[in-house]
């Protein structure tokens, strides 16, 4: 099955438009996304990384969990996407949710850590679990964005047993080479496949560069975009991830008693 991530140019608090750049480029792929496939969109991908939390959260009609639910209905694929939702405190929520092709929620990631520098611990609520799903053969952990400079999570889910991460994000150009480092050190050290999806163009705070990668659990890159709107896919495979961890073992030579994980 392929694994897809549509990299974006999100308009700033616009849930409407951002829907229709999403449909629209699905319904141009081609050759279209095969059923069951996985299609990665990027953090807070309806609104951008907005703290305005009552302008950017999702209605109390849950129109973007339901578009996400009618992408997956529609194209017979599994979808996961980011989005924020207002908490009855009045936070927010940064999430990730995960649909299954017959539009039923999989998944909801709250994200753990809180990206302080923009204050982002005053606007949202942090999570507290790391959460996985199942698709075609993998457990699949979604992250988001922040999350990625924290080795512990991923180590943690690791040891839950997810061998594919989804890292998606708003990630700003002037620390893109901290992140194509980082996601490269993730999957080795975690001997699973890693996809970081980044969002382009810009918002009213920060220039983004794209650069969305998928890489394999040798931190070799398999596919990547530019700083241009991308539709990113390639097809793996479980078996690729199973081998690795066998031939290497790494993971088994871990010290559980000194580094619980």
């Amino acid at each position: 099955m392929e694994l897809c991530a549509l990299q974006f140019d999100i308009a700033w608090e616009d849930r409407s438009a951002n829907f229709t750049t999403v449909s629209q480029a699905l319904d141009s792929a081609r050759p279209a996304l095969a059923p069951g496939s996985l299609l990665v969109l990027p953090e807070m991908f309806s609104s951008g990384f907005s703290m305005n939390v009552s302008q950017a959260a999702d209605t109390p009609a849950a129109e973007t969990e339901s578009f996400l639910a009618s992408l997956a209905r529609q194209h017979r694929i599994y979808v996961l996407g980011g989005l924020s939702r207002q908490l009855p405190d009045g936070t927010g929520a940064n999430e990730a949710l995960a649909f299954s092709p017959d539009g039923s929620l999989l998944a909801r990631y709250r994200k753990i850590h809180s990206f302080s520098p923009a204050g982002e611990a005053q606007a949202f609520t942090a999570g507290s679990e790391i959460v996985t799903f199942p698709w075609n053969g993998f457990t699949v952990a979604p992250v988001i964005c922040y999350d990625l400079r924290f080795p512990e999570l991923f180590r943690a889910a690791t040891g839950a047993g997810a061998d594919l991460f989804c890292v998606i994000a708003n990630w700003p150009d002037r620390r893109q080479q901290h992140k194509t480092i980082l996601l490269r050190a993730r999957a080795i050290e975690n001997q699973a496949f890693v996809l970081g999806l980044n969002r382009c163009g810009s918002d009213p705070h920060f220039h983004y560069a794209g650069a969305s990668a998928i890489i394999d659990p040798h931190g070799e890159v398999v596919t990547e975009a530019g700083s241009a709107p991308t539709l990113l896919r390639t097809t793996i495979s479980a078996e690729t991830t199973a081998a690795w961890r066998a031939q290497f073992p790494a993971l088994r030579d871990r010290r559980t008693d000194l580094f619980p994980a």
